[in-house]
């Protein structure tokens, strides 16, 4: 593999016989590269010469790697830097990152590791076939290779905010602030944690960092990790090799194998179980997996991105997470802000979604809310924050006779807002009190029918059934099947669209 001639490196370290052959490796993958020997030394070139990157020794005869970081910093240089620390230097490691190292390796360094960090520095990445693996999301996610350009522009032509943190809807201090620091972050390596309560939007940020990092032409693979039954995390997160158990009847990588060279996002972390944060951590650490059944570990380079709804660190302290594994996730912190706490933001939030249905569905112009209802809405606490608004919106579309969404569209009750209130506070209502009477024996039912843990999910799905009936006997005429169940075409188009119906004839209307 040969690099186009603008990459030029800098290596420092005081060992020649690690400096030569740090040199030698680079100069076989086509780069320039310049060394140096101190801090000092290295400052010197640095003022005559712009490199790509800078591969530096943690300890120097004058100072440390992180002396020579703070100096570029204050220089407002743009290279990045790889820093080398001993084995098993985890806190110098942390403390790198947290500088604004690019990436760190411990010695003795694994050549094959090393190419693969200068390449992910540089924006370089080897080539290799497209990867279908299941996320434990229910759906398969394709990571597709291919070789990346540049490092990612974080503006567009005009100026403008990346697409990704433009997603990040709201104008508030607090949206800016998450917004300013996914920027920062993406363009380094340091493991993430995105700290929120549910439905606030932890995967939005984290498709945020991947998109506007150099790595966003690689796989962004998606993990549930609460969804995936426990005797088969160590098979979906290492992979495994054909006749390894019953069942293996081809190799399948893992997640890790899937997201390398892109980026590995571990949703609600703290759902893992203890034995498997062991296994984490070490693969972590190590940057290799071993697949189950194979004798030997291959090398992977994902970015970490977790997210959790817990408070991690009380988890530690409970002994139900390791310290550790907490120490390396929990780099670098994003705070995603509940959205009671930005209520501002709402108008932009509801405009961003209800332009997102009518995309989806295929109409224009996009539906609006009306005044008044966009007004009364930001008196509502919002428990289930912008995933119960997405939620919302959606009904109120399909349920609205029209382009304007007014308040009575939207369905929330004064008990809904009681309740939203208290969910704000911590706490929840009391109940009233009832009397309680006995049941006849005779009227007690036989056989109770179990109630669903999902309601949305389960009210979709008879929502789903009963379209796809309308639809099949009425040929899939969508203006026939739509009236049929009390529809407009444009109430039942949208439901589709929201439930993901696709009829054989797309073009029949009427």
């Amino acid at each position: 593999m040969t690099a186009p001639a603008p990459y030029r490196l800098l290596v420092v370290d005081d060992e020649p016989d690690l400096r030569t052959l740090y040199e030698l490796t680079l100069l076989r993958e086509g780069y320039h590269v310049d060394s140096a020997a101190s801090v000092a030394e290295a400052w010197a070139q640095l003022r005559q010469q712009a490199y790509s990157a800078v591969i530096s020794d943690m300890r120097l005869p004058d100072g440390t790697g992180l002396d020579l970081l703070r100096q570029l910093e204050q220089a407002g240089r743009s290279e990045r830097i790889i820093v080398i620390t001993a084995y098993g230097s985890t806190e110098n490691a942390v403390e790198a990152l947290k500088a604004g190292a690019f990436d760190y390796l411990t010695k003795p360094v694994d050549l094959r590791q090393f190419r693969g960090v200068v390449a992910s520095a540089l924006g370089r990445q080897v080539a290799s076939p497209p990867v279908v693996v299941r996320t434990g999301r229910g759906h398969p996610a394709t990571a597709g290779h291919g070789q990346p350009p540049a490092p990612a522009s974080h503006s567009s032509a005009a100026g403008r905010p990346h697409p990704a943190l433009q997603r990040l809807s709201g104008q508030t201090q607090v949206m800016q602030q998450v917004r300013a620091l996914v920027e920062r972050v993406a363009r380094g390596m340091a493991p993430v944690m995105v700290q929120g309560e549910s439905g606030t939007g932890k995967e939005l940020v984290a498709r945020a960092i991947h998109e506007v990092s150099a790595r966003a032409e690689q796989p962004f693979i998606a993990v549930n990790c609460g969804a995936i039954p426990e005797h088969l995390l160590e098979a979906e997160f290492f992979g495994y090799r054909k006749g390894a158990f019953t069942g293996a009847n081809e190799d399948r990588l893992g997640f890790f194998q899937a997201a390398s060279g892109g980026t590995l996002f571990l949703d609600e972390i703290g759902d893992l179980p203890l034995a498997m944060q062991s296994k984490l951590l070490r693969a972590i650490q190590e940057r290799s997996v071993r697949q189950i059944g194979a004798i030997n570990e291959v090398p992977v380079s994902a970015r970490i991105v977790s997210a959790t709804h817990k408070d991690l660190a009380h988890e530690v302290q409970e002994g139900r997470f390791r310290q550790d594994l907490f120490y390396r996730l929990n780099v670098i912190q994003v705070r995603m802000p509940p959205l009671r706490e930005r209520i501002a933001d709402l108008p932009d939030i509801v405009k961003a979604v209800l332009e997102r249905i009518a995309r989806d569905a295929g109409v224009q112009p996009a539906p609006r809310l009306t005044a008044d209802a966009l007004s009364r809405l930001g008196g509502y606490a919002f428990p289930g924050n912008v995933r119960e608004l997405e939620n919302l919106l959606h009904r109120a579309v399909a349920l609205a006779d029209g382009e304007v969404i007014d308040w009575p569209d939207l369905g929330l009750s004064d008990d809904a807002f009681i309740e939203s209130e208290w969910h704000a506070l911590g706490s929840s209502p009391e109940p009233a009190p009832t009397l309680s009477m006995p049941v006849p024996e005779a009227a007690q039912p036989l056989a109770l029918v179990p109630l669903p843990r999902d309601l949305v999910a389960h009210l979709d799905g008879v929502e789903r059934d009963l379209l796809a009936r309308a639809l099949a006997q009425c040929r899939n005429n969508r203006t026939a099947a739509g009236a049929s169940l009390g529809l407009s075409l444009r109430q039942m188009r949208y439901r589709m669209a929201r439930l993901g119906i696709v009829v054989a004839d797309q073009g029949s209307e009427g």
